[in-house]
């Protein structure tokens, strides 16, 4: 029996909400966010490169409703806003000089659904690996007590621990969808 299993348990949940974290802040707002842009990938010096914007520019908000880019290399203005438009997130850019920018329009109720769905789609993936760990953990320690590694007592304990871990876990998910879906809903 390993006698890290816990870390590694709590290690491995709590990468679970990292991950998803990252993941609900590409869903958009209906505020500017430089995440909705920066990991869309763009051909860029004449086919020859695939690079995230974030790779080939700055990425600020002017406004609640505006994100401005502004490239490194201003030869490629026109290929970073092609590719905003090639990604189809529903954003529209408009090159201003040596800039790009792009105004995040509105979200109507109906997107807004649609966006809560993906939203708690996302929260529930989450979920899933978070019982799929536990699961996991509780084999490996049913396991160590056949083996007559670990006592009876020993196993009720660290399933406990264990499902504890779960829990805590579960909370961190579920308050991240709730900050997103009231996000999403604000008007």
């Amino acid at each position: 029996m390993d006698p890290n299993l816990i870390n590694n348990i709590r290690q491995k949940m709590q990468k679970v909400p990292e991950i998803l974290k990252s993941d609900l802040s590409t869903i958009r707002t209906g505020r500017a966010a430089p995440s909705l842009v920066e990991n869309i990938v763009v051909t860029a010096y004449g086919g020859t490169a695939k690079l995230k914007v974030i790779e080939l520019a700055s990425i600020a908000t002017s406004d609640p409703q505006t994100i401005l880019i502004t490239p490194f290399d201003v030869s490629i203005v026109g290929e970073i806003r092609k590719g905003i438009e090639v990604a189809n997130v529903g954003l529209t850019p408009v090159i201003d000089g040596s800039v790009i920018r792009v105004s995040i329009p509105p979200l109507s109720q109906e997107r807004r659904e649609e966006l809560v769905h993906l939203l708690n789609q996302k929260l529930e993936g989450g979920r899933i690996q978070v019982r799929q760990i536990r699961h996991e953990a509780m084999q490996e320690i049913k396991k160590a007590e056949t083996e007559k590694n670990i006592s009876e007592d020993e196993r009720i304990a660290l399933e406990k621990e264990v499902q504890k871990i779960t829990d805590e876990t579960i909370g961190i998910i579920d308050s991240l969808g709730e900050r997103k879906k009231e996000e999403l809903m604000q008007v």
